[in-house]
């Protein structure tokens, strides 16, 4: 008698996703440090140099080290859900904004400017974290530990 599990595992090789591997949190960074750029730029003007060089870092691991994981991140870009992340953040962004606008109380301290960047770059992490796990599922895949 055959378990499920060899079933699945049969699945995944003939798709050719067995050897898809969940990216680590850590390469999300990047766009956790995107999701906190403007208020990050607010406080120090020359912090978009910062933020281009990570994003070429960002690339040069993403083509190299990361290279086998190009299915997961072609799957993930072509989900909807990746976009509602996207254009959720940027309307929390801009709603937060004009709401402190309007209750007189705009952000114009380094230390309210980098705790907006810090909310925005932890709340981008974790949905991006969150809509890997759900590609996996929506994939069908056990996904791995991460190496």
């Amino acid at each position: 008698m055959t378990g499920t599990g060899t079933i699945t595992e049969q699945r995944e090789r003939t798709h050719g996703r067995a050897d898809i591997k969940p990216l680590p949190v850590w390469f999300f960074a990047f766009e956790g440090v995107c999701g906190g750029a403007y208020d990050l730029c607010r406080v120090w003007g020359t912090a978009w140099l910062v933020i281009v060089v990570l994003g070429l870092v960002n690339l040069v691991v993403g083509l190299t080290v990361l290279r086998r994981r190009i299915k997961l991140v072609r799957a993930m870009l072509k989900g909807s859900r990746t976009r509602k992340i996207a254009f959720g953040l940027i309307g929390v962004r801009l709603g937060l904004h004009v709401v402190l606008g309007a209750l007189g109380a705009q952000t114009t301290s380094v230390a309210g400017h980098l705790a907006i960047a810090t909310t925005m770059s932890v709340a981008t992490v974790a949905l991006l974290y969150v809509d890997q796990r759900i590609t996996f599922k929506a994939l069908g895949l056990r996904p791995a530990p991460a190496a």
